[in-house]
């Protein structure tokens, strides 16, 4: 019996990671691009960042850089802290939404969008010696990538 599975030299080949990452709180991010680029080198892949001004505008930059076929995968990270309005709301759920809709399409996407009630839960979730939730953003990508290359074997 044939099976179109891949073999493990070919699924574990190097990747090219984007991370996009929208730096309204420059210091919170500066934590989670570190974890998520240790994560990233670690793993033995190679990666860019691009900057964007906001949470909301991560999902359309990943779709925009997704149709270039320079990338494997994408780690989206940001932080998004709850204030006074219902904006809070509006940004996390909306640039939750679009990138699993993203994903739901097949690409291998990382969330690291902190939604928190402050800056204190931020550091805590943000910092590589605490939580390190852009290493884990980024282990997320990769994870999802070779799902994507298990089931696929001629993708990126």
């Amino acid at each position: 019996m044939l099976r179109n599975v891949a073999s493990p030299r070919r699924r574990n080949r190097l990747a090219h990671i984007l991370i996009a990452e929208a730096r309204f709180y420059a210091h919170l991010n500066d934590l989670l691009l570190a974890g998520a680029r240790a994560a990233i080198e670690v793993a033995g892949h190679s990666h860019d960042t691009i900057t964007l001004p906001g949470a909301l505008e991560l999902p359309g930059a990943i779709a925009l850089a997704s149709e270039s076929g320079q990338y494997d995968a994408f780690v989206a990270l940001g932080v998004v802290i709850r204030g006074e309005t219902w904006h809070f709301e509006i940004v996390a759920g909306e640039s939750a939404r679009a990138l699993m809709a993203l994903t739901l399409d097949g690409i291998a996407i990382g969330n690291g969008i902190l939604t928190v009630e402050n800056e204190a839960q931020a550091i805590v979730r943000a910092d590589p010696g605490q939580a390190d939730k852009g290493g884990d953003a980024a282990k997320a990508a990769l994870a999802l990538l070779e799902i994507k290359r298990r089931f696929n074997p001629d993708s990126r």
